[in-house]
């Protein structure tokens, strides 16, 4: 049977559950793929040019993580559905020798979502999840607010019709959401007690981070605000990722139940 190489980019990257539940995928349907496919972590030295990367690896498809989804936007071929609005590429996949790049992230978002009926969002952080975020959020009718430390990038979010700080807004959000790298760092992504006064009025603190409690979500925790990992967020846009990977021939819902069994 022909093999596959699959993979991820991203720096720091060995946290990394993207082999684990692809690999599974890759194993249960095999024979409806014709192919075996192998999904490995790839770290990246941060100059690297992800195109070149992928080319020399002989890769058939990836994924993109911190910090390289706005650079991976800049070096596809072609961009195809919401990555263009959000500028943010999460998955690659080699289509009639062309580097495609696609985003899973926005729509994998808003799936893991358990309720759906929120008002407004605070983004913290402005860089590719946080563009893929509030592009869903937007088309999903939500007034999104986001929060960086530095004007960088923040134009893109002024653009889509956001509410852009650099100061933290005196403003009650019914959806926090970290998509900064702080909880890689086990640092808090703001002052603690203006932290305290958003989990206390809103309906839930999200963390893009998963398999373990944040400094961010231990605070929600301790103050009975109801909060929520990344974990379904990341099996959703893989999910959705491993469709492309396919071809289409595996919906994404199969893929979920799969990956959902082994993590």
């Amino acid at each position: 049977m022909k093999l596959k190489s699959f993979g991820v980019f991203g720096n720091p990257i060995k946290h990394s559950k993207s082999p684990l539940i692809h690999n599974a995928c890759f194993l249960t349907f095999q024979k409806e793929l014709g192919f075996l496919g192998h999904y490995h972590p790839i770290l990246l030295p941060l100059e690297s040019h992800i195109k070149n990367e992928f080319l020399h690896l002989g890769l058939s498809g990836a994924n993109v993580t911190l910090p390289f989804k706005e650079r991976a936007f800049q070096v596809c071929d072609k961009i195809k559905g919401i990555a263009h609005k959000c500028a943010s590429v999460n998955t690659l996949v080699l289509e009639n020798d062309e580097l495609v790049g696609y985003n899973t992230d926005a729509l994998g978002f808003y799936l893991s979502l358990k309720h759906q009926n929120y008002q407004n969002a605070l983004i913290l952080g402005a860089g590719g999840s946080a563009k893929a975020l509030a592009c869903e959020l937007k088309k999903q009718g939500l007034e999104v607010s986001v929060l960086n430390r530095s004007s960088r990038g923040l134009d893109f979010f002024q653009r889509l019709g956001c509410d852009c700080f650099m100061e933290p807004p005196k403003s009650a959000f019914d959806l926090i959401i970290n998509a900064t790298s702080a909880s890689l760092h086990h640092e808090l992504p703001l002052n603690k007690e203006v932290l305290k006064g958003y989990f206390k009025e809103g309906q839930l603190a999200y963390d893009l981070a998963y398999g373990f409690l944040t400094p961010f979500l231990s605070l929600a925790k301790e103050l009975k605000t109801p909060f929520q990992d990344g974990k379904d967020m990341l099996i959703y846009q893989a999910a959705l990722s491993f469709e492309k990977f396919s071809a289409s021939q595996i919906p994404y819902s199969k893929a979920f139940e799969v990956m959902r069994s082994v993590f």
